[in-house]
């Protein structure tokens, strides 16, 4: 690689970096909010909040990678734009292809980085994210144990616990059970435990509440009539209360790429989506790798185009802005065709095709425009122009 190259390169790289770190950092500020507020509510730890944000990491880090990319070739080829740093490389005679060479070379690092994170890293995440989701949901225990406050662990369902002793007593409990309208049943206890009872047919302990001297109150509608029970010992099947049918372990998003696209059809009977989504996510990894190439392409061949002002390149910038954002709005509109026909997978390409096409077009513009120039100020007397006395 020519010195140019390395030193084009290493630019676009730092950047990509500083870009990247910025970006990623938002995001996940963004998603960790959200997470501390659904987590912390139902009573987990700090542990599993940082477990989580750790597992969106690699999913924040997909969705930013062609901003990073598109930020990153921007800014440098607008820096040495400014220091007039291609100027110098274009009187040795760099033409805007030759000079692309090296924005080429940095589009392909981003598409490996992106390549690895959509068919591995990515996958892998969401597999566990699923499998933690569903050992929160049928952990009641963690939810029921926040003292002071009317807790809601699933619709229908009202818990309150006035003081939690540091053995596990829950003191003066409330609890209704309204998930039969016209039955509701209220139990109120002077203390009660959290016990695990007898595994269910996976091997999970199916948590119990036992109340201890208290009350039953169950309410007729039909008639108005209030039955109440008092009792000494009572035991309440906490499992009841969870129902993890909706989280499926096996999804698309958590199936490899190879199985994907070789097989679809299994694919789909597997994780119950319809085949068209099943393409759609396949060809999508691969689709948005080829989309970092074009971000970083349309981010340097957009600025090659014009000439000096003394207003710096700002048009410039905002045409491959508006590309770029045309590139995604492409993007968008492919998507619901394959989902519903998956015969038309190969839409899913047009994007980057496209992209790699503005691409081409900006830098011959940018070659043509130089020929012109050059020919409208030649410098050899032999070329028609008069030498100067």
């Amino acid at each position: 690689m020519a010195r140019f190259d390395r030193y084009l390169l290493s630019q676009l790289l730092m950047l990509f970096g500083f870009f990247a770190l910025v970006l990623v950092a938002i995001y996940w500020i963004n998603s960790a909010v959200r997470l501390f507020d659904q987590l912390i509510a139902d009573g987990q730890s700090a542990w599993v909040f940082l477990e989580f944000t750790a597992l969106t990491l690699p999913n924040v880090i997909r969705i930013t990678l062609p901003l990073a990319g598109f930020a990153a070739a921007v800014y440098a080829t607008n820096r040495l734009m400014s220091d007039s740093e291609f100027v110098v490389m274009q009187a040795t005679g760099f033409s805007p292809w030759r000079l692309a060479r090296p924005a080429l070379v940095f589009g392909l690092i981003t598409a490996a980085i992106m390549s690895a994170m959509t068919n591995f890293l990515v996958p892998l995440s969401q597999e566990q994210i699923v499998l933690r989701n569903r050992d929160i949901a049928a952990n009641v225990t963690a939810r029921l144990l926040t003292e002071g406050s009317f807790l809601h662990p699933v619709s229908g369902i009202t818990v309150y616990i006035r003081q939690i002793d540091e053995d596990g007593t829950l003191n003066d409990l409330f609890l209704s059970d309204r998930r039969v309208a016209d039955q509701p049943q209220t139990y109120t206890a002077a203390q009660a435990y959290i016990v695990n009872a007898n595994e269910d047919p996976e091997g999970r302990p199916q948590p119990k509440l036992v109340m201890v001297n208290g009350l039953a109150q169950d309410l007729d509608q039909e008639t108005g009539l209030l039955f109440t029970t008092h009792f000494q010992n009572f035991s309440y099947d906490l499992g009841s209360l969870v129902d993890t049918s909706d989280f499926r372990v096996v999804s698309i998003r958590n199936l490899p790429t190879w199985t994907l696209l070789a097989h679809p059809k299994a694919a789909a009977e597997l994780t119950g989506e319809r085949l068209g989504w099943v393409v759609q996510e396949g060809h999508g990894r691969i689709t948005q790798a080829l989309l970092c190439v074009v971000a970083a392409l349309i981010g340097f061949a957009g600025l090659q185009v014009g000439g000096y002002s003394r207003f710096g390149v700002w048009r410039q910038i905002g045409m491959a802005v508006l590309l770029l954002v045309a590139v995604k709005f492409i993007e968008g509109l492919v998507i619901d065709p394959v989902r519903k026909d998956p015969v038309l997978w190969t839409l899913l390409y047009l994007p980057a095709a496209l992209g790699m096409a503005v691409s081409g077009v900006l830098l011959w513009w940018a070659s043509r425009a130089r020929r012109v120039r050059d020919r409208a100020f030649p410098t050899d007397p032999g070329d028609g122009a008069e030498a100067p006395a």
